[in-house]
This record gives C-alpha cells, structure tokens and sequence, in this order.
C-alpha cells in the first residue's frame, strides 16, 4: 500500500476547508491545510463577516435620525471616521482567538505561497512538496473584471478584496452590479455619509431575487437617496480630475470619487496545474459529481470553486457532505444537490429565499398559489416600525410548499424554517399547527399556514361538509 503524508489535504481555508479541516481531525485522521493568505479565506477576511461588521455599524448611524425627532437638514450628522481600523481588529480577534483554537490539530501552511499539483497526490507549496490519499479543492471564487472599455485606466478600483482597507469614507461611490455585495455596500456606505450610486445592466436589484423582493428593496434605497439605475450598458468608464467618470449607453453620465466593481464571481483555479492532476475544470468552475468527488475521485471540489452555490453556508455544508462520503460506502453516500439551499441578503429590509423562484415555477409549467402574510399587517411590526416587507409563499393547493421569499424584520432566521419544511416535505398544515413564538417575527410564518387554511375553508364544498357535521 502506497504511503502518503496525510489522510487529507485542503487546498484553501475558507468556509469549506476549514469544516473539512476541523471535521477531519475530530475523526482522527492526519490533515494538512494550505490557505496562502489568512485562515478563514475570504468569507472571515474579506466577505460575510466583515460586511456584517460594516453594516451594523451604518444601521446604528441610520438608526440615530430613524427612530428619533433628529432633522438631517438642521443638523446633518457628523463625518464618520473611518470604521475600518475597529472591523480590522475584531478580525484578528476571531481569527487569533477563536478560529485558531479550532484547528491546533491540523497542520497548516500559511502565507507561504499558492499551492499547485504536482501529480493526483502530491501538491506542491514553494519547494515543499506534500502527499496526500485525499485533495480537497476549496479555492472559493473572485471578483469579476467584465471587459469594460476603460476600466484598467481606472486608479484603485475597489471590490471586496480591498473595500475594507480603506482609509476613509468616501464622498461618493459608484457601484458596477445590484447583487448581494453591491446592494448591500451600497447601503452601508450611504449610511456612513457616502453618496451611493448602483448601476447594473438586469431589470431589478438581487436579479436572482424574485422580482417584487428587488422592488421593494429599491423603494427603500430611493427612501435613503441610493440612486439605482437598472437594465443599463455601460458604454465607458475614465478618470477625469481624480474622479471616475461612468457613461451608459442609455445617454448618463455618472461621476463619484470612488469606483466599486460587484459584478459577480469567477473560481479561483489559477495556477493550480490542474491538469497536471488530470481533473477537469471550465472557466465556470470544476464539474463535481453528487458526491462532490472531480473526474478524479480522491480529488474533490468543495464550495464555491465548483460554482453550484456560491454561498458560504452552502460550502461549508458541501465540505460537511464530502468528508461524511469519504466514510460511507456507495449505497450510503449523500448527493449534496438533494438539500435545499435558503440564503440572505443582509440590507435593511432583509432578503431572503428558498425553493423555487416564482419565475421558476412558471417556467416549469408548475401550478401553485400565492399566499402572502405582509409585516404592514402585522401588530409587533407596526409597533416597532419595521412594516415594510411581506412573507410570500407559493405552494400547491394541498398545501405542499415549493418555494418561499421573505422581505422585512427577520427575514434571516424566518427562512430557515421554511428550508427545512422544504427539504422534508413538511406542509403548510403543519406550519399552521407549530406553536410559534409571540410577538416575533416568525409568528408570521404562523401566518401563512393560517391565511391558507382559511382559503380552504371558503371553498363551496368544505362549507357544506361543515355544515353537515354539525348538525
């Protein structure tokens, strides 16, 4: 039998590779980490956690003339300083103090260069070389450069890579893309003082959202003065008096002192030699099978380098799947595509969704009705002043539940509820009859169960039954 250094090699230390990591030296095998820049990838240094941070902070500001009889225009708030240093900090914290503990089992090789294979077992990390019986690919994607005419004469383009390396708040930012980053930059920038300006070539913002989610979001990014301007092309961008300069083809010009790319994401693969491994790999990321096993089957693709979804959440539950498969014989092995993947965007209101889309479902040709439970409606939302936004599900008439969006207060951990009724066909019925907590959020989830089970009752025939039984 052939030997090798380690059980397990992860190549990248984000979301996937670190529960792929931690998960594997908990059940004794021997694993080796590479993770060129710092433990935690870019989710925990440069993503989510950071963004998180960022925006808590402008909602605080926000909250300031939101909640009060504070007048912007008699007394406009003062500059921020920049919040960058603080979020800095606390990502050391996490990563020295918490994160750190978490792998003292694993051999890792940090900030030491990028690894590349050198055959289907061994990768090679500067002029070390490491042997490994299984490779796990967990490289996550990057920002998208789109092939506009003059962005490379553009000085310090921001993405999320360098957005909280900052010095300063800017006075102005245009952002190129409505998705999860940009809207949500977006919003915290405009509510530290900057003025926010989004510009993106789709009919409305979050445009893999269902279409009245974007809407509502942009009504209240105009409430915030957030100019959106969507289904543009952009015919140029240049610099001009130190300033960039953004010229649609629908006849704009848009100037801000800072320029922020959020146009998607594209899998981090270079410089890998995958070839050398032999696994397969397109511009769009590496093909991976149910059980997250490459064309190679030691070798897997966890997370968002293989671009099935690029959430961090869904990588850190594909690394979870794959090393559970590493341990079960074929009959028993998971297929990460069969669980659902709900997700949030973390603007004020919330986002969020699972399941089908309603443009989904009219593609397929699925019939379905829309039961919708609105925060306008609802006591505890009213009283607190988080009335915008609604619940909307559609399901069938039976109650079977294909797919949920939720705008509003608790969107985040309404969704997770939903996720799991989903993914184990659990019906609106049984929602109704879940005794929810009161007065939160989710007791509008509560809600729809109820609204549903009313619809029914108004049916002709269920008024007859009832009145037969009782009599």
């Amino acid at each position: 039998m052939e030997k090798y250094d380690y059980d397990i090699l992860t190549i990248g230390v984000g979301p996937a590779g670190m529960v792929v990591s931690a998960m594997g030296t908990a059940m004794g095998l021997k694993v080796c980490a590479i993770e060129k820049n710092k433990l935690g990838g870019e989710c925990m240094n440069v993503g989510c956690i950071p963004s998180k941070a960022l925006l808590r902070m402008a909602k605080i500001r926000h909250s300031a003339t939101k909640y009060t009889d504070f007048d912007l225009e008699e007394m406009p708030l003062p500059k921020v300083n920049s919040p960058f240093p603080n979020i800095q900090e606390k990502l050391s914290f996490i990563n020295d103090k918490k994160y750190a503990v978490k792998f003292e089992k694993v051999d890792k090789i940090l900030k030491q260069g990028a690894a590349s294979f050198v055959d289907s077992h061994t990768v090679a990390v500067g002029d070390r070389k490491i042997s490994a019986k299984r490779i796990f690919i967990c490289t996550g994607t990057s920002p998208s450069k789109p092939p506009i005419p003059g962005l490379d004469t553009i000085d310090n383009v921001l993405t999320n890579e360098n957005l909280f390396n900052l010095e300063s708040i800017p006075e102005s930012m245009l952002i190129i893309g409505g998705g999860a980053i940009g809207s949500e930059m977006a919003q915290a920038f405009s509510r530290l003082g900057c003025k926010t300006t989004i510009v993106q070539m789709d009919s409305h913002l979050l445009p893999f959202a269902d279409q009245f989610a974007g809407e509502e979001l942009e009504a209240a990014f105009k409430k915030e003065g957030i100019e959106v301007y969507n289904g543009r092309s952009i015919e140029k961008l240049e610099s001009k008096d130190g300033r960039v300069v953004l010229k649609t083809k629908e006849g704009e010009i848009l100037e801000a002192e800072k320029l922020l790319m959020a146009a998607g994401r594209v899998p981090t693969l270079s410089g890998l030699d995958l070839e050398k491994a032999g696994v397969n790999y397109t511009t769009r990321g590496i093909p991976v099978n149910g059980n997250l096993e490459t064309n190679i089957s030691h070798i897997y693709a966890v997370g968002d380098c293989n671009s099935n979804y690029l959430f961090s959440h869904s990588a850190m539950h594909q690394g979870m799947i794959a090393l559970m498969n590493i341990m079960r014989p074929w009959p028993f092995k998971r297929d990460f595509r069969k669980y659902v993947v709900p997700w949030t965007v973390f603007t004020e209101p919330q986002v969020s969704s699972v399941g089908m889309q309603e443009s989904e479902l009219i593609k397929a040709g699925i019939k379905y009705d829309v039961i919708e439970s609105k925060h306008a409606d609802y006591g505890a939302a009213i009283a607190e002043q988080v009335t915008t936004g609604a619940v909307r599900v559609y399901a069938s008439k039976m109650g079977k539940i294909y797919g949920v969006s939720i705008i509003g207060e608790g969107s985040a951990d309404m969704i997770n509820e939903w996720g799991l009724a989903i993914q184990k066909n659990i019906r609106l019925a049984d929602i109704m009859l879940l005794q929810h907590s009161f007065p939160s959020m989710s007791f509008m989830n509560k809600s729809i169960g109820e609204s549903w089970m009313m619809n029914i009752l108004k049916n002709p025939w269920m008024k007859k039954m009832t009145g037969f039984m009782l009599r």
